[in-house]
């Protein structure tokens, strides 16, 4: 009877090192065979998420022209919301202050111009705002003022045109593209006044602030004038006298974009309002308000 007793002492005390044993391996992180591994920790988890999506109660500060991207930014505005980003639209009508606030720190963005103004902006102020991403395009066109018929156009014809260096060789290409002017085979998206190789009628260029000329109208034969600003001055692009083709240079080359500063150029809810303005809802929202004069590069 006592050998009975000893012997299933004995087989106790092994079945309980055996147990421990198992435990310190699995303690370890020796997992056998067959089995399944616990999943990461949700703080890990947690972690990970918070590094591919911006924190909640973000506040991004975006400086925009009124027409359109002010527009598409307040429609944008409860998408943003979604995902826990307040977005706080500061509408300018210049073409400066939107970079200096960046520059500045006033504003964490804005969306108002395109890669080679803003390459001619950094280039002159020794700046280096960054673009994040292209959203839209807008057409250039040849607008009416005291002409009303690109082929009715006078001798010594005054033409306005932007007075700032992109846009006013985006202005001569287009002009060269109706045959009113010729530029040299090379002069492309930096194209000057001094690259007309030939101006049979002997134009004359009135340079304005591109905010100013759908004013000037009723006092030059044409001009030729942003998109944003001509919707602003109540110009309708099916009524202009020629349009930039949208499947050419200017569409490739005059996407208008989110700029930013390099510290920021990764800021997840930045990326995420880039995401968002390139989405189908805000291409949408272009095509169905804009009739051709805004057109998005992404989301169709």
């Amino acid at each position: 009877m006592k050998n009975i007793f000893r012997k299933a002492i004995a087989t106790g005390l092994l079945l309980a090192l055996t147990s421990s044993f198992a435990s310190c391996a699995s303690s370890n992180g020796n997992v056998e065979a067959g089995t399944v591994a616990p999943s990461a920790p949700a703080e890990s988890q947690a972690e990970a998420q918070d590094q591919e999506q911006p924190a909640e109660n973000v506040t991004l500060v975006v400086g925009a022209n009124i027409t359109p991207h002010a527009e598409i930014l307040e429609f944008a505005k409860p998408l943003l919301e979604e995902q826990g980003i307040t977005l706080e639209i500061v509408q300018l009508e210049d073409s400066i202050t939107p970079n200096t606030g960046v520059t500045e720190g006033s504003l964490d963005a804005n969306y108002f111009q395109h890669d080679p103004y803003l390459d001619q902006y950094n280039l002159e102020n020794g700046t280096d705002i960054v673009s994040v991403g292209k959203i839209h395009y807008e057409p250039f066109g040849i607008y009416a003022g005291q002409t009303t018929d690109l082929a009715a156009l006078p001798e010594g014809a005054v033409i306005a045109v932007p007075n700032n260096v992109t846009n006013e060789a985006r202005a001569l290409l287009l002009l060269d593209q109706e045959g009113i002017i010729t530029l040299s085979e090379d002069a492309g998206i930096n194209a000057t006044v001094e690259d007309i190789i030939d101006n049979p009628l002997n134009v004359q260029f009135e340079e304005l602030a591109p905010e100013q000329l759908v004013a000037a109208l009723p006092d030059v034969d044409v001009a030729v004038i942003n998109g944003n600003y001509a919707i602003e001055g109540g110009l309708s692009v099916k009524n202009a006298l020629a349009v930039e083709a949208n499947d050419g240079l200017a569409a490739q080359t005059y996407g208008n974009i989110i700029a930013t500063s390099p510290d920021k150029a990764n800021d997840p809810a930045i990326l995420a309002l880039v995401e968002v303005l390139q989405g189908p809802e805000v291409a949408q929202f272009i095509n169905d308000t804009y009739d051709g004069a805004v057109v998005p590069l992404y989301g169709e």
